[in-house]
């Protein structure tokens, strides 16, 4: 079985952060990425500069293999656009020969299990191979693996704007009119959003960032939805986060807030959405309901997708659905840090031998996932792998605080947990 790949499904960066530790070490691996290209989900919001600068955004590995074949490094201290990480680093990286015969694009993994043993079957379990089943142009594949790594992150699963996680009355009949994620308001999507009259769901940066830009459109003040207590709670460390350009979206928006140019309702839980016959929308809440709505933009963060681990055993934390051992890390009933200590494949450790989830995904709903921690992740997932436990187990991760770092800051009823990668 060592002869076997490693599979990696999903070609973000912390797919192909694992793809290059593994490369570096010689090991045969596979990606398998579902879009046309690698880091499809960061093109969805190419338009959004990230709060965290390069020298955060490049795996180790990479750079080194980047470097040896003279590719250009971007400025260390320079705020990237979710394009930028794409052209900029992950296509250059992927285009590497020591990584481009080994990747698999328009392949949707369809489920994972054990050569031979469904999920109930104890004996030679960790001995079998695993069987990646996987769709690629209408055929249907199958390939054997002696590890994989789940790296398809949470992007592609928004969380609803209904209070209960669950999606609100009316929600999906919303159609066109309502958009998750972040919307490219002053490019591709502005003529959907100048003059109208838009409401913006979540309080995470993602929510931040749009409200930033559609306060700068003509037309009329946007509405801000919340469920926390109050707004303040959003502005995070401001000058005390370590980094500056996290740090500003909150000041910026304090200000945008304070001159009226948003109108706030908080806390507001939404229960039903309704359409007039005007066509604008109704949102109704727990408290009072907002009319004349034109679009909704739900910027409510994501949730974790198992549906193709089913016939393997894998582990989520109940609440958070993270892997069990970061739960109490990153638990945002009890941190508002987006800061956590270092760790590596024995944290990440599942019942089903040499099966991790990494990335962001790892998080479960948990927020503010940086890539740097995913690179260490997948570090030292690949350095056990290779059957090198010392650097497996010597685990280092500096990340910037938020200076926000106190479980006063966080209620239980907080918005859907607004999950940023950047």
């Amino acid at each position: 079985m060592s002869s076997l790949p490693v599979i990696i499904i999903g070609g973000g960066p912390i797919g192909l952060a694992a793809a290059a530790q593994l490369a570096e070490r010689q090991e045969n691996f596979i990606v398998i990425e579902k879009g046309t290209q690698v880091g499809t989900n960061f093109l969805d919001y190419g338009h959004v500069r990230l709060f965290s600068p390069w020298k955060y955004n490049m795996d180790s590995a990479a750079k080194r293999l980047l470097i040896q074949h003279n590719v250009r490094m971007p400025d260390e201290e320079y705020l990237p656009f979710g394009k930028e990480i794409v052209t900029d680093y992950l296509e250059p990286l992927a285009q590497l020969p020591e990584i481009k015969s080994n990747m698999s694009y328009n392949s949707e993994v369809l489920a994972l299990t054990r050569k031979g043993i469904d999920k109930v079957k104890d004996a030679n379990r960790a001995q079998s191979p695993f069987v990646v089943q996987y769709k690629q142009n209408d055929a249907i594949h199958s390939i054997e693996a002696r590890a994989v790594l789940d790296a398809t992150g949470t992007w592609q699963t928004p969380n609803p704007i209904g209070s209960g996680g669950i999606a609100a009355d009316g929600e999906r009949d919303a159609g066109a009119r309502l958009r998750y994620g972040i919307p490219d308001v002053f490019g591709a999507e502005k003529e959907r959003y100048e003059g109208k009259q838009v409401a913006v769901v979540g309080s995470g940066h993602s929510a931040i960032n749009t409200l930033l830009d559609l306060a700068q459109l003509e037309g009329k003040k946007p509405h801000w939805i919340l469920r926390k207590k109050d707004v303040k709670e959003t502005y995070g460390g401001m000058e005390d986060d370590a980094l500056p350009g996290r740090g500003a979206l909150g000041t910026r928006i304090q200000k945008v807030v304070e001159s009226g140019q948003v109108v706030v309702h908080t806390p507001f839980f939404i229960q039903s959405l309704s359409q007039h016959t005007d066509g604008t929308i109704l949102i109704q809440g727990d408290t009072h309901s907002i009319e004349g709505i034109d679009e909704i933009i739900a910027a409510t963060g994501s949730r974790p997708n198992f549906d193709i681990l089913r016939e393997i055993r894998y582990q989520a934390d109940p609440a958070i659905e993270s892997v069990p051992e970061l739960a109490e890390l990153i638990d945002p009933n009890i941190h508002s840090c987006g800061t956590v200590r270092a760790h590596g494949e024995k944290e990440l450790r599942q019942p089903e031998a040499n099966f991790y989830i990494i990335g962001a995904k790892s998080y479960g709903r948990a927020p503010t996932f940086l890539m740097a921690t995913g690179y260490e992740q997948a570090r030292s997932v690949v350095a056990y792998l290779c059957g090198d436990i010392e650097a497996a187990r010597d685990v280092q991760l500096n990340l910037p605080e938020t200076g926000v770092c106190s479980a006063n800051l966080v209620y239980p009823s907080d918005d859907n947990n607004q999950g940023e990668c950047c």
